[in-house]
C-alpha cells in the first residue's frame, strides 16, 4: 500500500531517516516495486522510488513533492568521499508566459524554498540494487544562498526571455540545460527579435558546486 503523505516535518524527517542505510533493492522489495536493470532508460527511477516510499503526493504537478509541507525531495548521487556526481534537476524552464514573474513567484524558488536532500551511493562500480541511501537533510537556503540563486535565475531568465544564446557556462550555481529525450522535441519560444519559434525545451539545474556546498555545511561544518 502506498504510504500516506506525511502531515508534518517531523514525520517526514523520521521516514527519511528510517531509510538511511537501506539498499535500493531493500526499499523496492518492501513496496513490491520492480527494479530496472540500470538507469539508462529510467534515469528518474531512484527519485520516484523514494518519493513513493516517503509518501510524496505532487506526482507530475508543478509544485513541491510534499504539497502539504511545501517540501521538495531531491536525491544526490555521491561518490565514496561524499562528493556529488552530477548536477541536480530542478524544474522545466518556461519559454513563454513569464512576463511579470519575479523570483519569489518562480517555480525554481518554490522548488528550492525547502528541500529534503537524500544522498544515494551513485558510483557505477556499485550495482544499482546494492546502492545505499545516505543520511537525509532537510534544508532551507540561507539569505546568502538565496541571493546567489536569485542572481543566476534573473540572469538566465533574461537571456531565455529575449532569445539569447545560453550555454552551461551561464550562471555560477544555477544553469539551464536541454531537457528533452532527444533533439527532435520542440516547444514554443521566441527568438532574439521576438518572433515565435520552435525551440528545444530547457530545464533548470543546480551545479555540483552548489550541492557540494550544502553537503559540506551540513555534514562537515554542521547544519546550515
Amino acid at each position: 500500500m502506498r504510504p500516506t503523505p506525511p502531515t508534518n516535518l517531523k514525520q517526514l524527517a523520521q521516514r527519511a531517516n528510517d531509510l538511511a542505510g537501506w539498499t535500493l533493492a531493500d526499499i523496492a522489495s518492501d513496496y513490491g516495486i520492480q527494479m530496472p536493470e540500470n538507469l539508462k532508460r529510467e534515469k528518474g527511477w531512484v527519485g520516484q522510488l523514494l518519493e513513493y516510499a516517503l509518501g510524496a503526493d505532487a506526482q507530475s504537478r508543478p509544485e513541491p513533492d510534499f504539497t502539504q509541507l511545501g517540501v521538495e525531495m531531491k536525491t544526490i548521487p555521491i561518490d565514496q568521499s561524499g562528493a556529488p556526481l552530477e548536477t541536480t534537476y530542478i524544474c522545466v524552464a518556461p519559454r513563454t508566459g513569464q512576463a511579470g514573474v519575479d523570483w519569489h513567484r518562480s517555480l525554481v524558488y518554490k522548488k528550492l524554498a525547502h528541500v529534503l536532500w537524500v544522498p544515494i551511493e551513485g558510483e557505477r562500480k556499485i550495482p544499482l540494487a546494492e546502492r545505499r541511501v545516505g543520511t537525509p537533510l532537510l534544508w532551507q537556503p540561507s539569505q546568502e544562498e538565496e541571493a546567489m540563486l536569485r542572481a543566476d535565475w534573473e540572469e538566465l531568465m533574461e537571456l531565455l526571455t529575449f532569445g539569447q544564446p545560453i550555454t552551461a557556462r551561464h550562471g555560477e550555481y544555477l544553469q539551464l540545460r536541454p531537457k528533452a529525450a532527444d533533439g527532435s522535441v520542440k516547444t514554443k519560444a521566441f527568438d532574439i527579435n521576438g518572433k515565435p519559434i520552435q525551440a528545444q525545451p530547457k530545464g533548470f539545474y543546480l551545479k555540483k558546486s552548489f550541492t557540494q556546498l550544502i553537503l559540506n555545511r551540513a555534514f562537515i561544518t554542521g547544519p546550515i
